[in-house]
């Protein structure tokens, strides 16, 4: 692998108009078949997990999963509420509702306890996640509805609705961060070459990767399915590790070029680019891929969708630095050595001395690097100590499953959502208890279901629900009728003979639907409480280990599972607790096995994972520290969760180490690179960091806008997502990079490098040729 960059830089130079116009027809190939193709989306059963999965898919299989439904509420606009204008809105309602092929059944109206609202609940047909799309009719019947009857207030709200506003709203936050990152982005690049055309190279080359990234994803989806969050990571960091890649690879061809003075061709200059920061390239992107790829080990469909999201744009990334930008700097080098004579003769008639090849740290850099550099000792005691400090907080970590109720209030459908739960507190939170056993037993079963649901009723933590509502005797007159005519018509009606279409469960009594060959059972139970508090974790818990073991837990042969909100997002923190240990674990040996090889040093792979350690720590600790609490809220606009999202650490953790390792690899790359040019450890420690730490920080800067930008979003989790993946790149660059790995090194000396040996001096003979191999040791 140490010869393959630069093997291809030298076919890319020599063939650089077929290297560019093959790059490009890949990228529209990758996108073309992905477009042909589609994508592959997640179905219901890919996000099953646990206990609650378990009850889900036995449900599914008897024909008792859970609907997509909406809710529509009817109020005045101002004083009582008429309740014969509010009969009429809901049969206009239930009239236009039946009439559209999403739907599947309409509820008769139920009023609320204060009487103010009317409620017609909707259920849609298809599965639950395919509610958004089916969605967009019933909004826009219900706005008609509401215009029909202008003095009350006719609004829509529910699962898929809520799940429709989410992605618009991810929508628009995602564009809001492409107009933040990419103009500071883009003012970076000028800053670091002072030149329109190279500051365009890499964003070029990151845009065009991420488009190719998306095709490949979305074929790839149909190998694993997108859980609809992959192409957002793909754009994340697909902008920062494309344009961070093509940054070393330009500044170490700049670097060589000023050393050569003219004297190599733009072929030759890129060789020697391509075999060091060319090979360093190589590295990192492995290095990302396989901390990524240690996702797979959660079996989970999300993180699936973020490895594969990760592992493509990151390796398209590195094949971009090695194929296309090789041919584009020689394109670009041969037009400014016909422009170099020009430019030479106007800085000497304004008396400016020729560039030199020597980089130039800088104060700021000076200043960073001079506590590591006269005492390294007293520098890593309190740079670590300083990251312990700041990893404290996570010790207190609490993890949360982010449900609809911790969605921003700016999407329409949670304003509704959240007058809705006001009225009707049974709404918030419903638990499905499901069972399987022999038909014979249907009516034992069902027996002791009742007896569950008896015994929830009495419990203060669980709801009794509304009866449906008087004064709405034309709109039931009517859902009677269509019920009937749905029995005629095979459609299913919602009476007690066909107990598995009920007219509106979250909304009635607790009752009991068994399946047509009586084996699988539901119970739903609705509780007047979020899904994200302690008082509907508390009835989760007191169901599961009071409720069932003293009824249907007495009947032996019986599988009992419950499912519905809470139960999900507590089983899925608790699968991500599990896992977390076999992630982890091979997280730390890949880390360590791949510094090890890319460097041959034992010791510079136990470096790499205690420094990726202490940056994820201490990214960890501030991230509790910000949004565990209440103190930022205002600060970073968002409401405290009183928790992290439960997805948030174990992929911060993994993309984090891969992220670190892109610095240690060039970093360190240098270093070795001195060291093998003849230097002592101390002066290869010094020269590797001067040489690398201006081009490390203008990277992290690239990282750190890219990241931070994800602050300026809705929702929370993208917000800790950004907030963490910024505030490690961050601390990565300055303190590890600058303060603590060079402390170490400047201690350890030629131990650092064990059990390799001392390489011998290699001198540079000669200036290769163009076209010639580069021997750079």
């Amino acid at each position: 692998m140490r010869h393959l960059p630069v093997r291809m830089a030298r076919w890319s130079a020599r063939h650089a108009g077929r290297a560019i116009a093959g790059w490009f027809a890949f990228v529209v190939l990758c996108l073309v078949a992905g477009i042909a193709l589609g994508t592959n989306e997640a179905t219901t059963e890919d996000f099953w997990v646990g206990e609650a999965g378990r009850a889900e898919a036995t449900a599914t299989e008897g024909g008792l999963e859970r609907s997509p439904t909406e809710r529509i509420m009817i109020r005045a606009r101002s004083g009582e509420l008429d309740m014969a204008a509010a009969g009429a809105a809901a049969q206009d309602v239930t009239e236009r509702m039946r009439d559209l092929p999403e739907v599947e059944s309409v509820a008769a109206p139920v009023r609320s306890k204060d009487g103010e609202v009317l409620l017609v609940s909707v259920v849609l047909n298809g599965p639950e996640l395919e509610g958004k799309k089916n969605v967009v009719p019933l909004l826009e019947q219900t706005a008609a509805v509401g215009a029909d009857h202008p003095h009350l207030v006719v609004e829509e709200t529910g699962s898929p609705a809520i799940s429709k506003g989410v992605n618009d709203q991810r929508d628009e936050d995602l564009a809001l961060s492409e107009r933040i990152s990419l103009p500071v982005t883009v003012i970076t690049l000028l800053i670091v070459f002072g030149s329109v055309i190279m500051a365009g190279v890499p964003l070029l080359l990151a845009l065009s990767s991420i488009a190719a990234a998306i095709g490949l994803s979305m074929v790839a989806s149909h190998v694993m399915p997108d859980a609809g969050v992959g192409t957002n990571l793909i754009l994340l960091i697909g902008l920062a590790v494309g344009v961070d890649y093509t940054l070393f690879y330009l500044k170490r061809e700049r670097e060589e070029r000023a050393r050569a003075d003219g004297r190599l061709g733009p072929e030759a200059l890129v060789e020697l680019a391509a075999a060091t920061a060319g090979r360093a390239i190589v590295i990192s992107g492995l290095a990302v891929i396989v901390s990524t790829a240690t996702l797979y080990l959660a079996t989970d469909v999300i993180f699936s969708s973020l490895a594969t999201g990760t592992i493509l744009v990151v390796a398209v990334a590195v094949a971009s630095s090695l194929t296309v930008l090789p041919a584009l700097l020689v394109v670009i080098g041969r037009r400014a050595d016909r422009l170099a004579p020009r430019r030479a003769a106007r800085r000497a008639r304004r008396g400016k001395p020729a560039r030199s090849g020597k980089p130039e740290t800088g104060r700021v850099f000076g200043a960073l690097l001079r506590p590591a550099r006269t005492r390294p000792a007293l520098t890593l005691c309190l740079s670590v100590l300083v990251m312990l400090g700041l990893t404290v907080p996570a010790l207190g970590l609490k993890l949360i499953d982010p449900g609809k109720d911790t969605f921003s209030r700016d999407i329409p459908a949670m304003r509704v959502y959240d007058r809705l739960t006001e009225s009707f507190p049974e709404l918030f939170v419903t638990h499905e208890v499901v069972t399987r056993s022999t038909p014979e037993r249907a009516a034992q079963v069902k027996r002791a279901l009742e007896d569950l649901g008896r015994r929830a009723q009495a419990d203060p933590l669980f709801a009794r629900a509304p009866k449906e509502a008087e004064g709405t005797q034309d709109a039931q007159d009517a859902q009677d009728a269509q019920d009937a005519q749905d029995a005629q018509d095979g459609k299913g009606a919602t009476s007690p003979e066909n107990p598995t279409n009920p007219r509106n469960p979250a909304l009635s009594e607790p009752t009991v639907r068994t399946s047509a060959d009586g084996r699988i059972s539901v119970l739903e139970l609705s509780v007047p409480h979020p899904a994200p508090s302690a008082e509907a974790i508390e009835s989760l818990t007191r169901l599961r280990q009071d409720h069932i073991p003293a009824t249907v837990g007495r009947l032996s042969g019986v599988e009992t599972a419950v499912s519905g909100d809470v139960a999900r997002g507590r089983d899925y923190v608790s699968h991500e607790s599990d896992k977390l240990p076999l992630v982890l674990g091979f997280l730390l040996l890949m880390t360590f096995l791949m510094t090890a090889w890319a460097f041959r040093s034992v010791v510079l792979g136990a470096i790499g994972v205690v420094l990726n350690l202490l940056s994820a720590g201490a990214s960890l600790g501030l991230l509790v520290l910000v949004f565990q609490g209440t103190w930022a809220e205002g600060l970073l606009a968002f409401d405290s969760l009183g928790a992290i999202a439960s997805r948030v650490p174990l992929f911060l953790v993994v993309i984090l180490f891969g992220l670190s390792m892109d610095y240690q690899v060039f970093v360190v790359s240098r270093i070795q690179e001195a060291r093998q040019n003849g230097m002592s450890a101390r002066e290869a420690v010094l020269e590797g960091i001067n040489r690398s730490a201006k081009v490390v920080t203008s990277a992290a800067i690239v990282m750190v806008t890219v990241f931070g930008a994800f602050v300026a979003l809705h929702l929370t989790e993208m917000k800790q997502m950004g907030f963490c993946l910024a505030v490690a790149v961050l601390l990565d660059a300055v303190v590890i990079r600058l303060m603590v790995l060079p402390s170490v090194l400047l201690l350890l000396g030629e131990r650092a490098w064990w059990p390799a040996r001392r390489p011998g001096r290699t001198v540079r003979t000669q200036e290769p040729a163009a076209g010639s191999p580069a021997e750079v040791g």
